[in-house]
């Protein structure tokens, strides 16, 4: 992987009711509430977060 790519990241699904685990992935992707995008290094760190919790939030490759 490139040092320079990154992934957009957006939460689509709520985090609350979630396993705390899963709560802290969405905050470790700096993701703070509803509809917010961020963008991340495409690290194997990041993407192990993004894949536990896939299925909150939509991901593009940017």
């Amino acid at each position: 992987m490139a040092t320079g790519k990154t992934i957009k990241v957006t939460l689509v699904k709520s985090r609350f009711g979630r396993l705390k685990a899963h709560r802290d992935c969405v905050r470790g992707l700096g993701l703070r509430r509803m509809h917010h995008t961020v963008e991340v290094k495409d690290t194997p760190e990041n993407r192990g977060m993004i894949n536990k919790v896939a299925y909150l939030l939509r991901v593009e490759e940017a």
